[in-house]
């Protein structure tokens, strides 16, 4: 892909006529007066909602400023995160977190001190334990425990810090997710994504900053907003790319529509929306403006950057990636290539992780095993494909789940298929580049893999110290809105210093 600068567009006549803007002017004011009776009422009911322009909003000069590369508040060990989820969350005692006493009880009644004072999803009733049925080896020269379904991952257990005292406050998909990435259960905060772009700003002015990719055949639980940019300008929202058809709706030109013809209706746009700017002052109207622009530039730079049948094959076979077929593996070869391009933030969805053991499609005998070969290969290809281009140490790579499993069968209405019910207070993630520690496990569990007995880490943990590998204060990255400053981690989140070398 060419670099920025050198991607020539036509530009239409900068001073538009005056009898044009004239012209867009009347329009609107037709459509308004003639839509009176609804404008009125929707002006009202905006204003009642909050939709009115926040006076104290961080301010915004010129849509150029909404997406420039802005300096970190201290050296940072990363410039980029590539985020993998497991959407649904794996089981951690199959993939992860050996626990033979599990084994020694399959099939037994848990002990009671794992029933008192909890609430679970689905459980009903006095469950039994439930023994993994997978291999455990140590791998790596640094000797991680790993499943047999991960066998890729021992190429880069000596590449990656593994977090197994991960816990949460949620214990239902979409909430947990939400609070995973936007740091409150509920909906209207900014993601994480965005507030990495914010902070940061942007490397490509021809790409987004922050860029989604799904795959496993549906959007995670609580929908969009997990990439969402709240009530941040929404300039800094991701970006969802396509895995098949047009990589991006609605950015290219429709039918008789030239690219000259679209540059002079962005000119005249943005001269509009300029003036709303000047008059009321919305920094949402700057935002408007510079989505239209890359829009526009973006027609010419997503689709080279979506294409990779220009990679070698044999980077193809080291992911297991067909370029014709969406996968989790293409995916992973897409955002390889996005950060080369200087997109910030790169965040990868792949659904059906949920092993709740109710029939052959959500357990852990029949999906767990198709999960993780979808997977496993990829995940630990893209780590060594950064490390060979000398890109992993000043990236962070995160692979998880938004919570753990049970130690228990779940058994939902005496189901005879093996799972596992959604349980907060335990789970494992691993963590590669950005100057973390290699080859290293960081906490523990008991012996049922149920709760942390050493160096728990907290949700706003994790955030607090992604952002502090970025070389961003978690405290002082924050955003006026509705009378105080908010910032990703509310008021809690310490940096979890001990990961890193």
């Amino acid at each position: 892909m060419p670099p920025r600068d050198s991607i020539q567009t036509p530009h239409a006549d900068p001073h538009l006529p005056a009898e044009r803007i004239a012209t867009a002017r009347d329009v609107t004011r037709r459509h308004f007066f003639g839509e009176l009776k609804n404008g009125v009422g929707l002006i009202a009911l905006a204003s009642l909602a909050g939709s009115t322009p926040r006076a104290n909003a961080a301010p915004a000069t010129t849509p150029a400023d909404l997406f420039t590369t802005h300096l970190p508040h201290f050296a940072p060990k990363a410039k980029r995160v590539i985020y993998m989820h497991m959407a649904g969350s794996p089981p951690q005692q199959d993939l992860f977190d050996y626990k033979p006493r599990l084994n020694e009880l399959n099939g037994q009644l848990c002990p009671d001190s794992l029933m008192e004072k909890e609430r679970f999803a689905f459980i009903k009733g006095h469950p039994k334990i439930l023994g993994s049925p997978y291999r455990f080896a140590k791998v790596g020269k640094s000797g991680i425990w790993c499943s047999q379904l991960l066998p890729s991952f021992a190429s880069i257990a000596d590449e990656v810090t593994v977090i197994r005292s991960m816990y949460t406050d949620q214990f239902n998909h979409a909430p947990a997710e939400l609070f995973l990435y936007t740091g409150s259960p509920r909906l209207g905060r900014p993601s994480i994504g965005a507030w990495t772009v914010y902070g940061l700003g942007s490397e490509n002015q021809n790409l987004p900053g922050f860029v989604v990719l799904l795959s496993g055949g549906a959007n995670p639980s609580s929908g969009k907003s997990v990439w969402g940019s709240g009530f941040l300008p929404s300039v800094y929202q991701g970006c969802q790319c396509r895995s098949e058809g047009e990589p991006v709706l609605y950015v290219n030109n429709p039918p008789g529509v030239d690219r000259t013809t679209r540059r002079e209706a962005l000119d005249l746009l943005g001269h509009l929306n300029r003036a709303r700017q000047a008059t009321h002052g919305d920094p949402e109207t700057l935002s408007r403006v510079e989505q239209y622009e890359l829009a526009f530039r973006m027609q010419v730079s997503v689709p080279e950057v979506m294409d990779i049948s220009a990679e070698p094959q044999h980077i193809l076979d080291q992911y297991g990636a067909d370029p014709a077929k969406p996968s989790f593996a293409r995916n992973c070869v897409l955002a390889r290539r996005m950060l080369e391009q200087g997109v910030r933030y790169v965040q990868l969805f792949d659904h059906g992780w949920d092993v709740h053991g109710t029939n052959p499609g959500d357990d852990i005998i029949t999906q767990l095993p198709a999960k993780c070969r979808q997977t496993d290969q990829a995940a630990a290809a893209l780590v060594l494909d950064l490390k060979q281009r000398g890109m992993l140490e000043d990236t962070l790579v995160v692979w998880s789940g938004e919570f753990g499993r049970t130690a228990m069968n779940e058994e939902r209405a005496g189901s005879k298929f093996l799972g596992r019910d959604h349980h907060p207070h335990s789970f494992t993630i691993w963590m590669a580049g950005a100057g973390l520690k290699r080859g290293h496990v960081h906490g523990e569990t008991d012996e049922f893999g149920y709760r942390i007995t050493k160096d728990p880490v907290h949700i706003h943990d994790l955030q607090a110290t992604m952002l502090h590998a970025l070389g961003l204060n978690h405290e002082k990255l924050t955003y006026r809105f509705q009378g105080r400053d908010f910032r990703l981690t509310d008021v809690h989140g310490r940096v979890v210093h001990e990961l890193f070398a």
